[in-house]
């Protein structure tokens, strides 16, 4: 009897040592969500894309210029004698205003007043077109850039004044570079 009392205990802390499982998640993600959403925003974006080519289509005599960071642009006023254009750390000094495709005025420039901006190093809330479109500008100049929504306000937009994943044009009148001490 004492050989079977031995044998079960030695069961009850054979079983009772066993390693935990990992549970199981109650449902499985295929990563369909995220697939979706980016086509949604290659449907967005060409979308968005064909409304800015019939703009420039449309100005013909104006002469539309690309960026690579996903912009158009034309200048309002340029600077052709200087060649000095904001660089990391520097400090401008700004006013911009923001419209809609067909030119509404969504945000006047008084409304933004003057605006200062520490290239790539502030924590500014400005849009990324904004923030890009300035480092493409000399003192001086007036550019208007035409923002696809992801450079513009995005999935946000502006509360009760501009809509979700809506283009905008944006004129800016760059007032001033302050070159930085480490520049």
């Amino acid at each position: 009897m004492r050989n079977f009392s031995y044998l079960m205990l030695f069961l009850i802390l054979a079983l009772a040592c066993k390693s935990p499982e990992a549970r199981r998640p109650v449902q499985r993600n295929s990563g369909s969500f995220i697939k979706e959403s980016a086509e949604r925003n290659k449907i967005l974006y060409k979308k968005e894309e064909g409304l800015i080519s019939k703009i420039i289509a449309q100005n013909s005599d104006t002469k539309f210029e690309s960026n690579p960071n996903g912009f158009w642009y034309f200048y309002n006023v340029k600077d052709t004698v200087s060649t000095v254009m904001p660089k990391f750390g520097d400090i401008v000094t700004f006013t911009y205003d923001v419209k809609n495709l067909e030119g509404t005025t969504i945000v006047s420039e008084a409304e933004n007043g003057l605006q200062q901006y520490q290239i790539d190093q502030s924590n500014q809330d400005l849009i990324s077109g904004i923030r890009e479109g300035l480092k493409v500008m000399k003192e001086g100049e007036t550019v208007t850039f035409l923002f696809p929504s992801y450079k513009a306000f995005g999935y946000y937009g502006i509360q009760e004044k501009l809509g979700a994943n809506v283009p905008i044009q944006s004129t800016i009148t760059l007032r001033s570079i302050e070159s930085s001490e480490e520049n």
